[in-house]
């Protein structure tokens, strides 16, 4: 037997018994090592702690090799952002990893990423959708795709039937009324609700605290605030000590699992974002993604979306005149802050008077309780508020 036959032999030996003790396939993931704020050392040392955690994962780490970690695999390449990009980019090309954990990665407008952090009031993990990137350029139709994505995440992390909520800011109300009638025609969604005495599935700042559902959805941009704060909340700010980051990456016809973290992501977050996306890739996260959002399709996804999206404004010599000034003592919640005015105006036209206003748990509409029932049914009809809200 000559010496390469001996060397394969050997090589898929060590492969049965990687395999063995991993109890499955291992899972190669890469990790960017350069161009962080707190130095490569930190990042490697979050890499071994991954290795040490997790059995059959592999880290692969990118960057100029660091004297001290030869226990580590290494795809050395120059130390730049872009050279390690350009390594990133390769391995993935040439089927070298499963999966990668960047400080930075240029994602094409469709792709986002669901953080996941850790909650101080009750140290419950939550998914963030989304935290980077954007699942879709207008605000209404990414909120609606981004709770498909993190339930999408939320599964391939082990979640089998993940509770879900929408933060409560601008155009959470419609897009999570989009999402129950795609329930109502079939789609799977198991909606969480506050922790708070008046319930509902619009989230406030102490349910965030206390980790009320296993996916809070919100913009790319105030998730990725959400986790900043999350997890440098024990470092005065500047370095991210708990959590997973901010990845994996989703969007429809993406292939990648690629997780960010941020570059002043301390060792643990770094260990958790590497065990994160092994584990996402084990589960096949992108295949879980087509298989939502056919699922969702089936039940309308794709009207549903159409309407999400901004109008053109109205004529303001189109709006009807208010009907004369009554008291006002009853309130209807629900209503999104961007539908107060057209909501308002869609009662006036049916000659019931009714100002909008900000009241302590978000947008309501005041009219007289005598017309309330009749206001509920009318908005219910226009549909600025689901079949089971503003009662």
């Amino acid at each position: 037997m000559d010496n390469l036959k001996r060397q394969r032999i050997a090589e898929a030996l060590a492969d049965i018994v990687r395999t063995a003790r991993a109890c499955g396939p291992e899972r190669r993931i890469a990790l960017m090592v350069g161009g962080g704020e707190l130095g490569a050392e930190e990042l490697l040392r979050g890499a071994r702690m991954a290795q040490e955690a997790r059995p059959g994962l592999r880290v692969l780490a990118i960057g100029t090799p660091e004297p001290g970690w030869e226990d580590l695999d290494w795809l050395p390449c120059e130390d730049s952002d872009e050279a390690r990009a350009a390594a990133l980019d390769a391995a993935f090309a040439e089927g070298r990893i499963d999966g990668a954990v960047a400080l930075h990665y240029p994602f094409p407008i469709g792709v986002t990423t669901i953080g996941r952090m850790q909650t101080p009031g009750c140290g419950r993990p939550l998914f963030v959708a989304s935290c980077t990137g954007m699942s879709h350029a207008r605000r209404g139709p990414a909120l609606l795709l981004n709770a498909i994505y993190g339930l999408a995440a939320a599964k391939a992390a082990g979640i089998a039937r993940p509770s879900l909520a929408f933060l409560n800011q601008d155009g959470a109300a419609q897009a999570l009324r989009a999402l129950q009638r795609l329930r109502d025609a079939g789609y799977d969604v198991n909606f969480g609700t506050s922790g708070r005495g008046d319930g509902g599935s619009l989230l406030r700042g102490n349910d965030l605290v206390a980790g009320t559902v296993d996916v809070l959805v919100c913009d790319s941009l105030t998730g990725n605030a959400l986790v900043k704060v999350f997890a440098t909340f024990t470092s005065g700010g500047y370095r991210e000590t708990v959590g997973w980051g901010y990845g994996p990456s989703v969007g429809e016809g993406w292939s990648r699992v690629v997780s960010i973290i941020s570059r002043a992501s301390g060792a643990p977050v770094a260990a958790q974002a590497l065990q994160l996306a092994a584990t996402c890739s084990a589960a096949d996260l992108p295949g879980i993604v087509t298989r939502e959002l056919a699922a969702a399709r089936a039940a309308g996804l794709d009207e549903a979306l159409a309407q999400l999206a901004p109008a053109a404004p109205a004529a303001a010599a189109s709006a009807p005149a208010a009907p004369p000034a009554v008291p006002m003592d009853a309130q209807i919640t629900g209503v999104d802050v961007l539908d107060l005015e057209p909501a308002t105006q869609a009662l006036w036209k049916e000659n019931i008077y009714a100002e909008n206003a900000m009241g302590c748990t978000g947008p309501v509409i005041r009219v007289q309780a005598s017309h309330k029932e009749r206001a509920v049914a009318i908005l219910q009809r226009e549909g600025f508020l689901a079949p089971s809200e503003g009662e």
